[in-house]
């Protein structure tokens, strides 16, 4: 019987977390297993293309956050409980895994890593810590807005709150993506789980040093990847990681900015194909 990294069907199948949630996924590909953990406001959609191109060389899980998509939610919310996803998937590929996450997802697999997670490899795309003063870092009271806004009913303009205080996207872009109502009804969507994506983050973009303590678990191999179009903030905090993590190194990749994951995976694959091989 084939085991679960030999398999290669892409359909949607499910595995169910330590709290009973359901978490949706696409498996593609024979040989080591990668997972991949989407950034805010994203799905296994936005990294269908990247799934492709790894499944090339690996066994490939795209699966849904919880919450967004096909996956289940449970009534209250903790990164642990995302922590415990992963690590039911990691299972599921037989125990061991590597995990590429792009932005606050990329915080995620951190997370997941330093709680004990049988991780392989970490590849991760532009974490968004802001480690010194005068980086541009989220409103203090991001958390609040976001809460308020999707309270009273307005999950569009939690959306475009959040795009434009902490992506820093121009209003105008923001104006052009409301014009395609395929796109902007996804994003308000998955407009409920930006609280999950600020409490993963916690309070690591309050613009000071990354504290070492708190990701001591993290010893795996580890590349931090950033696009050479990027604010200089990502540099910092890409500097910062692999300063404090035994096993890190850097990558800055010409010509890419913040959204690279979804507009520019070939671009990306070639870097998380050679990590993970070693």
């Amino acid at each position: 019987m084939a085991t679960a990294r030999e398999q290669s069907a892409g359909a949607e199948a499910r595995v169910a977390s330590a709290d009973g949630t359901e978490i949706a996924f696409e498996q593609s590909g024979r040989g080591p297993a990668v997972v991949l953990v989407a950034s805010a406001l994203a799905d296994r959609s936005d990294t269908t293309k990247l799934a492709a191109l790894l499944a090339q060389h690996f066994t490939v899980i795209n699966y849904d956050r919880r919450g967004r998509g096909a996956s289940g939610d449970a009534s209250t919310y903790a990164p642990d409980r995302e922590i415990e996803d992963i690590a039911a998937l990691v299972e599921h590929l037989g125990g061991s895994a590597s995990l590429f996450g792009s932005s606050s997802g990329a915080v995620l697999a951190l997370r997941a890593a330093a709680a004990g997670v049988n991780v392989d490899r970490l590849a991760l795309y532009e974490p968004p810590f802001v480690v010194a003063e005068g980086d541009d870092g989220p409103p203090k009271d991001l958390a609040q807005r976001i809460t308020a806004l999707l309270a009273e009913g307005r999950p569009s303009d939690a959306v475009k709150y959040f795009m434009t205080k902490v992506q820093g996207m121009p209003g105008i872009a923001v104006f052009f993506m409301k014009c395609m109502p395929k796109i902007w009804a996804n994003l308000t969507k998955l407009a409920r789980t930006l609280p999950y994506d600020i409490a993963v983050m916690g309070d690591t973009q309050q613009g000071k040093p990354l504290d070492a303590e708190e990701w001591k678990g993290v010893a795996v191999p580890t590349r931090v990847l950033t696009g050479g179009k990027s604010p200089a903030a990502f540099q910092r905090a890409a500097l910062a990681v692999t300063g404090i993590l035994p096993q890190a190194d850097h990558r800055t990749l010409p010509g890419l900015n913040h959204g690279a994951v979804v507009m520019a995976p070939k671009k990306i694959a070639p870097q998380i194909i050679e990590f993970i091989k070693g």
